[in-house]
């Protein structure tokens, strides 16, 4: 499987580490590796996860994140990677602005 990742997600992610890595150094880029270890492990498993608002939302093991993609053909492409603390009607309308 094939996976592509958007601009949107890539911004995330961005965003997101730059949350941790003002909070205690180090940590944003163990984030970082840690969410591109989850987000390979889609050319194994993509498909598997729960359907959330039109995307397959796959839960991070170790922040509390979600990566939501779609699979088509033999290509996952992720569309965004969102913190799953915020509220779920926030969520829903950062994915409609994708769609």
């Amino acid at each position: 499987m094939k996976i592509r990742i958007l601009r949107s997600a890539l911004e995330d992610l961005a965003t997101a580490r730059e949350f941790y890595d003002a909070k205690s150094d180090g940590v944003g880029d163990y984030f970082f590796d840690s969410l591109f270890t989850e987000i390979d492990s889609l050319t194994l498993y993509a498909g598997i996860h729960p359907i959330r608002f039109g995307y397959h939302r796959m839960v991070v093991q170790r922040f509390p994140y979600c990566i939501y993609y779609r699979v088509c053909d033999e290509e996952a492409t992720v569309f965004r990677v969102l913190d799953a603390r915020r509220d779920p009607s926030w969520i829903k309308k950062g994915l409609q602005e994708q769609s």
